[in-house]
């Protein structure tokens, strides 16, 4: 085990913190050439965009989730869609495809509101999103939709296992979206899908720099890497894969299902 990875795994102690540099952070675009295909070896067309840089144990592998539901064959030929009267009603009211909103509340768990031609749901994933995430961007120009990955948790661990296979490396893998907040304007990224490391990031307990122990304090560290990730995967910026690398993360089973706080402790429910 390298002496980096071994630090990486040591839990921060319980007592002060000590004032660090921040470290640096590289955030390195892994363009995919081509369009991915349904049954397309995603990790094979990563490891060919990877010949310069190369993986180094440490980094952490990002992809955003549209290359992924494509290999998996998450599309949606639209015009097998039928959409109910309702679908229709609401549709003709803002201009809308009431293909995509009844694709949107089959992929739904459950309507979080729908006001204003916006529909907010929440997926069987348990994300809370516009359309159950149902995106017809960047497709074939609007004849399909891709749906998320089945399973996006699942989906990482695949690639993270297969990464190790083939290069001997244990290299976290995020998979990521792009939501709406509420009550701020503007999309960002979040983490959808995790393997190989700690989503979150613990910081209860530990005492800062001026002897305050810590009450509250977690990190969704996926989420950051997430965010980071955005900057250079854009919506248009083809590139849907990027490694980041100088983050010390934390090794472990992580999933994306741990940045979903349960119903009983939301305020909002």
């Amino acid at each position: 085990m390298s002496k980096a990875l071994a630090q990486q795994q040591r839990t921060a102690p319980k007592g002060r913190e000590k004032d660090q540099p921040a470290p640096e952070l590289r955030i390195i675009p892994l363009p995919v050439a081509g369009e991915v295909k349904p049954g397309a070896s995603l990790t094979g067309l990563l490891l060919g965009s990877l010949k310069h840089p190369k993986l180094r144990q440490g980094d952490i592998l990002v992809i955003k989730h549209k290359i992924v539901s494509k290999a998996e064959g998450q599309l949606v030929d639209l015009s097998k869609i039928k959409p109910s009267p309702a679908s229709r009603r609401w549709a003709q009211r803002y201009h809308l495809d009431a293909r995509v909103i009844e694709l949107a509340i089959q992929q739904s768990r459950r309507i979080v509101r729908r006001k204003r031609g916006v529909l907010i749901t929440e997926t069987h994933h348990g994300l809370i999103c516009a359309n159950s995430a149902v995106d017809v961007s960047n497709v074939d120009g609007g004849r399909h939709a891709l749906l998320l990955p089945d399973n996006p948790d699942r989906s990482a661990a695949r690639i993270h296992r297969e990464l190790k296979k083939t290069l001997h490396l244990s290299i976290p893998v995020i998979i990521t979206d792009t939501f709406g907040r509420p009550w701020r304007e503007g999309l960002t990224e979040v983490a959808i899908g995790v393997a190989g490391m700690r989503a979150l990031n613990d910081y209860r307990g530990r005492v800062d720099s001026h002897g305050y122990r810590l009450q509250a304090s977690i990190e969704a560290d996926a989420d950051q890497l997430a965010c980071a990730a955005g900057l250079v995967c854009g919506k248009l910026a083809r590139t849907p894969a990027c490694i980041i690398r100088g983050f010390a993360y934390r090794p472990g089973r992580g999933t994306a299902r741990d940045l979903i706080r349960p119903a009983a402790s939301d305020l909002f429910r």
